[in-house]
């Protein structure tokens, strides 16, 4: 649909300024697709047989509780089956939360740049969101994003590992951070990438979730167990905030044959390799990051699936032209207009053509 298309009827102007989340395109043949942070590894044969399975029934809804996902995740954080939602992606329930508990008048506050979907969560429920900039190392910057908490404020999203930029929030800051906000505001900790997550200082959501009855922590299948486009993502909290979650949901949004893909990856053989797709998508990141630094890009700390290249001191000077050039080359990346660009770690082929076209473009600008 055209951005400039006029609408035949009334709607809201909010709506009709707020720009629509743009997905990752596809890039030609023989090109590589780093825009849209999928997993380069093909489902598993034991995924592949218990979608068959389920796709016989495709002819009845999937069962809306789904307990026995729902109890494979609540082991998993040490609760009981009423602490675990899920949801059609983890960013459908990031839409369901904040419409649960912001609305006309009503604050969220998010980090940016950061997840590209923040922004327009308060429209369906006129909550308004505040952008908190990123600090100097393209981290969230907790003491200005607890500076901006008013009494407005109904949700704080944080996104770590931040997605575009890179960096974990560290345990020690999500206490401090904490420790500042009104025990009733909902916080929400999106942790999308946490598989990758190798820094041992790093928050982990199931590790403080029991210290505060205010957070939700979310997750997906999409991106470490590569069920991207079977769309399956679960959050992890306070029964009470997950219900009201649950009744501004769209009813039986997660279907069946995404729940049959989801206990299959989370079955012990199924783990196992995983772990070792991870660990392998793990160690290209490290490697990209680092040969990244070694052209003079300052890249932030990697910790998911993707590398960060930023836009001004220490990176490129323009991101929507190196992404031009990586389009030009056949492999599409994600540009953040005025902020930088977002790699995708896929396969490993991709790895000396991203370096390449990086190491290509900065020579072009330095030459001319």
């Amino acid at each position: 649909m055209s951005e400039n298309a006029v609408p035949p009827v009334r709607l809201r102007p909010a709506v009709l300024a707020a720009p629509a989340y743009r997905q990752g395109a596809a890039p030609a043949e023989p090109g590589f697709k780093l825009s849209s942070n999928e997993n380069p590894f093909g489902p598993l044969p034991g995924v592949l047989e218990a979608m068959a399975r389920r796709a016989e029934q495709t002819n009845r809804y999937g069962a809306a509780a789904m307990p026995e996902l729902r109890a494979m995740v609540a082991g998993g954080f040490g609760v009981s089956l009423d602490h675990v939602h899920l949801g059609a992606g983890s960013v459908a329930i990031l839409y369901q939360l904040v419409h649960a508990a912001a609305g006309p008048g009503d604050e969220y506050v998010h980090a940016w740049p950061s997840f590209e979907a923040y922004p327009a969560l308060g429209l369906a429920s006129g909550a308004t969101p505040v952008a908190v900039p990123l600090d100097a190392r393209a981290e969230h910057d907790l003491d200005a994003m607890a500076a901006a908490v008013t009494g407005r404020t109904r949700v704080i999203l944080l996104c770590t590992p931040n997605n575009p930029t890179g960096p974990a929030i560290r345990r020690a800051d999500f206490d401090r951070f904490m420790a500042r906000v009104p025990a009733d505001t909902l916080v929400v900790l999106d942790e999308a990438y946490r598989e990758f997550v190798t820094d041992p200082e790093a928050v982990r959501g199931e590790e403080v979730l029991r210290e505060h009855p205010n957070l939700v922590v979310l997750r997906t299948f999409s991106k470490a167990y590569g069920l991207a486009g079977l769309r399956v993502g679960y959050g992890v909290g306070d029964p009470a905030i997950l219900a009201a979650a649950a009744s501004v949901s769209i009813p039986l949004s997660v279907t069946g044959i995404a729940e049959s893909a989801a206990l299959a990856s989370l079955a012990p053989e199924a783990r196992g390799i995983h772990a070792e797709r991870i660990a392998e998508l793990a160690r290209r990141r490290d490697a990209l990051a680092a040969a990244l630094r070694e052209l003079g890009i300052a890249v932030p700390e990697a910790q998911g699936n993707f590398a960060w290249i930023p836009e001004g001191a220490g990176g490129v000077a323009d991101a929507a032209a190196l992404a031009a050039d990586f389009a030009e080359a056949g492999t599409l990346v994600r540009p953040f207009a005025g902020h930088g660009v977002r790699v995708s770690v896929g396969e490993l082929e991709s790895l000396p053509e991203v370096l390449r076209v990086v190491r290509e473009h900065v020579a072009a600008r330095l030459g001319g």
